[in-house]
């Protein structure tokens, strides 16, 4: 009863103690999202809007997650223009797109986006940001991935369906999505095991149920009521980030899991086996150690 209460509270959490005026000064501190993004036009409406809202200038940087090129490309970018990284929002993502779309490397569109792309960019700016942490007063560098409330929706990993075939038709869009949520919390458990003696405090969050494009492919019947009674304005998405990204009450969180709103929560147990998480890694490294 007590889980399942802590699991309803996620769609309808109370009212945020944190907010974005809770967020520390981060002067001199270099942050992704940075704004790293597939398309220019909306990134550079962004970072007009942004401007427009608080006189500050945020920086375009090109990335398309499902494609191992364009993070190689982009990170080589970042690295060129900055020695040293102090927090890293892992928050790109796809949901349930039809089932024919892959990436193009040949991954399952969602699992290659949401898991393999990050891990991905996240290796190639490690360097940066064990920098970050050895610049920074608390000597942290934060790494905050973004999972959801899909990783309780399924009971494990199934490596055969990260590529097109049977297995992977079999899962369809929706667990697949959750699968790949799943995956991101037992990658950031990764790397906070991987990397904390250097400093690097890796988080996985929930954000909650927001009311973004991220839902367009939703098409199931009752979608509109459902946004209405559980979906939240799109800033309530930052709150838990930002609270994993920048309070000094998750200096210490490595491998911790927070919900909405700013709260640590356990993940689903699946993603607490070290065991699956070592040979989720190892498949990882497999995937791009010849690029």
């Amino acid at each position: 009863m007590g889980q399942t209460a802590s699991y309803l509270g996620q769609f309808f959490p109370a009212k945020p103690k944190f907010t974005a005026a809770d967020v520390p000064d981060l002067t001199g501190k270099v942050v992704i999202v940075y704004l790293a993004a597939r398309s220019k036009s909306k990134a550079e409406a962004a970072i007009q809007d942004l401007k427009a809202q608080t006189g500050k200038e945020a920086l375009f940087l090109e990335l398309d997650l499902s494609s191992l090129d364009s993070v190689k490309r982009s990170a080589q970018e970042f690295l060129s223009k900055e020695p040293a990284l102090h927090i890293l929002f892992n928050n790109a993502g796809v949901m349930w797109p039809p089932i024919d779309q892959l990436t193009a490397d040949g991954y399952d569109l969602q699992w290659g986006t949401n898991v393999l792309g990050h891990f991905y960019f996240t290796e190639l700016l490690m360097s940066a940001l064990i920098a970050g942490a050895e610049t920074s007063p608390d000597k942290k560098a934060r790494v905050v991935t973004t999972s959801s409330f899909g990783n309780y929706m399924v009971k494990g990993i199934d490596f055969a369906s990260f590529r097109d075939g049977p297995e992977r038709k079999k899962l369809g869009p929706q667990d697949l999505y959750s699968q790949s949520k799943l995956g991101n919390v037992l990658i950031a458990r990764e790397v906070a095991k991987r990397y904390g003696d250097k400093g690097i405090v890796s988080t996985s969050v929930n954000p909650g149920n927001i009311r973004t494009e991220l839902t367009r492919h939703a098409t199931f019947p009752g979608m509109k009521l459902l946004s209405v009674l559980v979906l939240y304005p799109v800033h309530y998405g930052a709150i838990t980030q930002l609270y994993a990204g920048t309070s000094p009450q998750t200096v210490d969180a490595n491998g911790k899991f927070f919900v909405p709103w700013a709260r640590e929560a356990k993940p689903n147990p699946v993603a607490l086996d070290s065991e699956l998480g070592e040979r989720l890694w190892k498949w990882c490294e497999e995937q791009v150690k010849d690029r």
